[in-house]
């Protein structure tokens, strides 16, 4: 059995990985291509028309989603193997090369400087120390490790009142941790945390306790309601806390128009992730899930499947194409739009997320199955 043919229950885990991965190319195909129209955390209404709101909006789901589904696949590994042990020095290592990643090609396929000047600590950096973090906390009774997850998760935006400056010893772990920030390496380099660590460990141990409703034998009906009730859940506690315009959250304003009243409570903070994004990211989250596991073997199920099944290594490839694209426009049209390169509208940004996945598909579905087949070559399982 390869990856492209497994039991229902874990290519639903691939369908939904596959699906935020094309939201994250969107995302990026509006960075690359859109820049000249750069948005904020959260998004300045008045000035985001709707489309781009839509974009970015939808890009939300990108990271939760994938957190929360790295930890899952995490007690899955565990189930094929020999358990936490197992689970935690994969992790370790994992995490670890993760790590290295962000700093090297990751980094590289956004700036191509060498040597930079900075680097970025994205969404990769944050897993892979999320990794290393699940490493530890495996070890932890399962309602232990839920708990933590969901105080994390719920209780994070407690913390959004403390800053420490340059000039503290607290400045450098607690950028990493909470606050979005630069760190100054040397008069050559700096440091972006623009993914602070903690939100996303209590999102991982969250998908890790998650495994069981997900294990082999385990009965889909069950699962199914569980998600169900889950995400509606985590919905309908986003729309409770959204309303009373409090906790964690900038506030959301009525505006003359239905359209921006409706963008203003959905302009949710993503830098370090709010108690609401991630309530109403992983909300919709676990509903796709358990969508795609009612869908059985529908047709469109399987090419999302194996966009989910080589995420690293799609990640990586799109970067580099999309890069490599953006140099090439530039020589051949210049910088049509101030100091950048872009299009006009937002139509040719949709319509680019469109046809790259449909470029990408083959190289993709080779590798996929190239991991499946050879489980012989250990460095793969990293990809």
């Amino acid at each position: 059995m390869t990856r492209l043919q497994l039991p229902q229950r874990l290519q639903s885990i691939d369908a939904l990985r596959g699906l935020v991965i094309l939201f994250m190319l969107l995302d990026h195909v509006r960075e690359t291509f859109f820049l000249h129209r750069q948005v904020s955390d959260p998004m300045n209404i008045d000035a985001t028309e709707p489309s781009l709101f839509a974009s970015r909006t939808l890009a939300h789901l990108c990271a939760p989603v994938f957190v929360l589904l790295t930890g899952l696949s995490a007690w899955l590994y565990g189930e094929k193997h020999q358990g936490r042990g197992d689970v935690s020095v994969f992790l370790f290592k994992r995490g670890l090369f993760l790590v290295v990643l962000e700093f090297t090609l990751v980094n590289f396929a956004w700036t191509f400087q060498l040597p930079p000047s900075v680097i970025y600590l994205q969404v990769i950096w944050a897993i892979g120390l999320s990794m290393l973090a699940l490493s530890l906390l495996v070890w932890l009774p399962r309602p232990a490790l839920l708990a933590l997850g969901a105080l994390i998760v719920a209780g994070h935006n407690l913390l959004d009142g403390l800053h420490f400056g340059p000039e503290s010893a607290l400045h450098v772990p607690w950028a990493i941790l909470h606050e979005r920030s630069w760190l100054e390496v040397g008069e050559h380099l700096r440091l972006r945390t623009s993914y602070p660590l903690l939100p996303w460990i209590g999102v991982i141990a969250l998908g890790y306790g998650l495994g069981p409703w997900f294990s082999r034998g385990s009965d889909a009906g069950k699962r199914q309601q569980r998600l169900l009730w889950a995400g509606v859940a985590l919905l309908l506690g986003f729309g409770a806390l959204r309303l009373l315009n409090g906790y964690g959250e900038a506030p959301w304003s009525l505006y003359a128009s239905v359209g921006q009243t409706l963008m203003s409570f959905f302009n949710i903070t993503k830098y370090p992730p709010s108690l609401l994004f991630l309530a109403l990211t992983l909300g919709v989250g676990l509903l796709l899930l358990r969508g795609f596991e009612r869908a059985g073997d529908a047709r469109w199920i399987g090419p999302l499947a194996v966009f989910g099944a080589a995420p690293m290594f799609f990640y990586l490839l799109h970067l580099y194409v999309l890069k490599l694209l953006y140099v090439a426009c530039v020589a051949l049209f210049g910088l049509n739009q101030g100091g950048y390169f872009g299009f006009d509208g937002m139509g040719a940004v949709w319509l680019t997320a469109v046809l790259l996945p449909l470029a990408l598909y083959l190289p993709v579905r080779w590798f996929a199955r190239l991991k499946a087949r050879r489980r012989d070559i250990a460095w793969l399982k990293y990809l």
